[in-house]
Parts: structure tokens; C-alpha cells; sequence
């Protein structure tokens, strides 16, 4: 995967109300092997229904590895905050209000944002949203993200060093995440963890476990219990001021 970022970051806007609204960077899963096509552009549309701006992110995986993702994931927030992201035109984000929403592996690479370890000036997000996220590589991994991320023979200080529980501070973002007791693919220990720290911290956190659902569900439009979701976060999203 070449090319530069605005090959790879797609602009949806939110119907124009004549004022900078905000903007909600997405990031699918797909174990860093791979872009999940439904956790992409459908998102970006429920998004818009919500008069949020949406940007989708292909960033770099395998074989590129780490910091291909990350570095991808840096440059688009600090592009759509200077206005100069996928052809959007100036003035129409709010750049003291752009977030980020990712599915599984997409939502381990949002924790690494709203973490700090390694972002700088204007490159964490405002708001976070994780969605069934891979949020440990030394906990109960997701070996397959691990292994496409880091390396098959990964060393413990390194695999912390890119766990989202390793790296949550005061000023962390406020948190969304919802995940389902019985994913089999990535443990709901990974969402319950990472809360658990954040409520800690003293970072405003809201948690939804559903009891049953299959890893990758994304906007669960197929399963009516689990797919109260969006309502949960478009809840959550007006409650932040943001629509």
C-alpha cells in the first residue's frame, strides 16, 4: 500500500449547517492485515447522520508494520486539524474537536492516539471511540495483530510498550467503548482492562458489555441488541456538545 495520505484518507461530510462542525477520524479493523469494508464508509454515513464530518483511514499494514500505521494515523489527525485532509475545504472541521473511532485492531490504533506516549502537537484526539478493541499486546493478545504489528518474536517490554493500558494519563480523552462478553476472537478482558484504568485515571469513560455477538459486528445492523450501540454513542456524542 503506496501513495500518499490523501490516497488513502477519504473525506465524508456531514450535510453543511453553515458553521465548522466536528470530525470523527475512522479507523476499521482487521488485525493490521487488512481494512474491514463495513466498518468503513457505513460508518462514515451514520456519522454524517449525525452532522459529524467523517474521515476513513486505509493506513498502512502488513507487511509494513510498526510505525507505518501509527505514522498514517498521526499525519491524518494533523491534517484534518489544519484543514488540509482529502480535499475538505478550510474552515469546515471545528480543529478543537476532531475524534477518533476504531474497531478492533483500527481501535487499538485509536487508543495509541488518545494515549500520548506517542503523538505530539495536534495529533491526539479530542474523543475516543473503541469498538470491540484490541487494547493489550501483553494480556491476552490478539496474536495475530501482535504479529503483524511488532514482529512474530515481539519482546515483552515492547509488546507493553504498545498496550493501551501501559500509557493512560489524567488528560487522556474521554472513552466510548462498547465490546461483547463472549467475542471470541479478541477478550472482552481487553475493553474491561482498559476501562478499568481509564476510571482510575480519572478519565471519563463509558462502557457497554453485551452478553453475546461475534467479533467484527460494526454497526451490528444485522443483530437489533447489539446494534443499540450507535444509539449509545450518538447519546454520547450529543451529551460531549458535539451534535
Amino acid at each position: 500500500m503506496t501513495g500518499s495520505l490523501d490516497d488513502r484518507l477519504d473525506f465524508f461530510p456531514a450535510p453543511h449547517s453553515g458553521k465548522a462542525a466536528p470530525a470523527v477520524l475512522v479507523l476499521p479493523g482487521g488485525g493490521y492485515v487488512g481494512h474491514a469494508a463495513h466498518e468503513s464508509e457505513p460508518v462514515a454515513r451514520w456519522l454524517n447522520q449525525l452532522g459529524l464530518h467523517a474521515f476513513v483511514l486505509r493506513y498502512r499494514v502488513a507487511p509494513y508494520g510498526e510505525p507505518a500505521p501509527l505514522d498514517d494515523a498521526l499525519a491524518a489527525m494533523r491534517a484534518i486539524r489544519a484543514g488540509t485532509a482529502a480535499g475538505a475545504a478550510r474552515g469546515l472541521v471545528d480543529p478543537g474537536r476532531v475524534g477518533v473511532l476504531g474497531f478492533s485492531a483500527g481501535g487499538h490504533l485509536a487508543g495509541l492516539l488518545a494515549g500520548g506516549r506517542h503523538t505530539g502537537e495536534g495529533e491526539r484526539p479530542d474523543l475516543t471511540v473503541l469498538c470491540y478493541p484490541v487494547t493489550s499486546l501483553a494480556h491476552l493478545p490478539h496474536e495475530g495483530s501482535v504479529e503483524a504489528l511488532l514482529g512474530r518474536h515481539a519482546s515483552v517490554a515492547r509488546r507493553r510498550a504498545f498496550s493501551l493500558e501501559e500509557d493512560v494519563h489524567p488528560d487522556t480523552p474521554p472513552v466510548f467503548c462498547w465490546h461483547t462478553a463472549d467475542d471470541a476472537s479478541v477478550d472482552v478482558e481487553h475493553a474491561l482492562r482498559y476501562t478499568a484504568v481509564l476510571r482510575r485515571a480519572g478519565v471519563p469513560v463509558e462502557l457497554h458489555v453485551l452478553p453475546h455477538g461475534e467479533h467484527g459486528l460494526g454497526l451490528a445492523e444485522g443483530s437489533p441488541y447489539v446494534g443499540r450501540w450507535t444509539r449509545w454513542c450518538a447519546e454520547w456524542f450529543a451529551g460531549q456538545g458535539w451534535c
